[in-house]
C-alpha cells in the first residue's frame, strides 16, 4: 500500500457507517474533514476502543517503538503476516487496536512504456461508503500529543485484479468486523482471525486513474480524486 489516502467526509459520518451502540466519549468537529490527500507523519483522526465508549482522537500516521527510534523513517504499515508475532509491533499488539476511518487510498502504477513514469490510481469501495481500515496505535490520552504517539495501517496481500495495482493494499474491515475489532474485551485469538481473514474482497472496490498532482503532499481538494485519462 503506497502512503496517500483520503478522508474528507464529517466524522459523524463514518460513525454512523460505523453503526456502533458504544457512546463517542469526547467531541469532534461537525464540518468535514476535507483530508484528500493523508500524508505520512500528518495527523488525522482515528477511532479507538476505550472503557467508556469510543473515542476519536487526532495521532500522527507512522510509528516506532522507543528503540528504534530515529533510525529510519517510522512505518506507516504493518504487514498481516507479521504483526502478531514480530518483535516491532510488539508494543501495539492486540491492545493498541484502532479503526483508520477513510474514503480511499491512492497508489502508483508504472508506464510499461517508460518505467520513470507513473500513474496514480484512487481506490475505493464500488458502494463508495466510508470504509474501515483496521490498524494499531499508541495514544496517550492528554492535551498535548505524545512525540511517542502514532498509527500505522495493517496491510494484507492483494489477490485478483488488484494486484496489477499494487501487491498490497489495506486491511479493510466491514463495520461488523470494525465494531469487533474494537471491542476491548477481544482475544488476542479473534484479533488476529480478524486481521488474517477478514479483509473484504477485492470485488468490493473499484480504482480509476486520477491526475498526478496528488504525489504533492501539497496539494488537496476533491480535483485529486475525479478521475483522469492515463497521462
Amino acid at each position: 500500500m503506497c502512503g496517500r489516502y483520503s478522508i474528507y467526509e464529517p466524522m459523524a459520518h463514518y460513525l454512523k457507517e460505523l453503526g456502533s451502540k458504544q457512546i463517542v466519549i469526547n467531541g469532534y468537529d461537525e464540518w468535514p474533514l476535507e483530508r484528500y490527500n493523508v500524508a505520512p507523519s500528518t495527523r488525522v483522526e482515528i477511532i479507538r476502543g476505550v472503557e467508556e465508549g469510543l473515542s476519536v482522537d487526532k495521532v500522527r500516521w507512522g510509528w516506532s517503538p522507543f528503540w528504534a527510534k530515529g533510525k529510519r523513517p517510522d512505518p506507516i504499515n504493518a504487514r498481516v503476516e507479521t504483526v502478531t508475532t514480530g518483535k516491532f509491533f510488539k508494543q501495539l499488539w492486540p491492545n493498541g487496536r484502532v479503526l483508520v476511518p477513510a474514503n480511499g487510498w491512492f497508489e502508483w502504477v508504472k508506464d510499461p512504456d517508460d518505467p520513470k513514469k507513473k500513474q496514480p490510481y484512487f481506490i475505493r469501495l464500488k458502494s463508495q461508503a466510508p470504509m474501515f481500515y483496521g490498524g494499531l496505535a499508541q495514544v496517550t490520552p492528554s492535551m498535548e500529543p505524545s512525540a511517542e504517539d502514532g498509527f500505522v495501517i495493517i496491510t494484507a496481500a492483494s489477490d485478483q485484479g488488484m494486484v496489477d495495482i499494487h501487491d498490497r493494499r489495506p486491511l479493510v474491515l466491514t463495520p461488523d468486523h470494525a465494531n469487533e475489532w474494537l471491542e476491548p474485551d477481544l482475544t488476542p485469538e479473534r484479533a488476529a482471525l480478524i486481521a488474517m481473514e477478514c479483509c473484504r474482497p477485492v470485488e468490493d472496490f473499484e480504482w480509476y486513474p486520477v491526475g498526478r498532482a496528488v504525489g504533492n503532499v501539497r496539494n488537496q481538494g476533491p480535483d485529486l480524486i475525479t478521475p483522469h485519462k492515463h497521462q
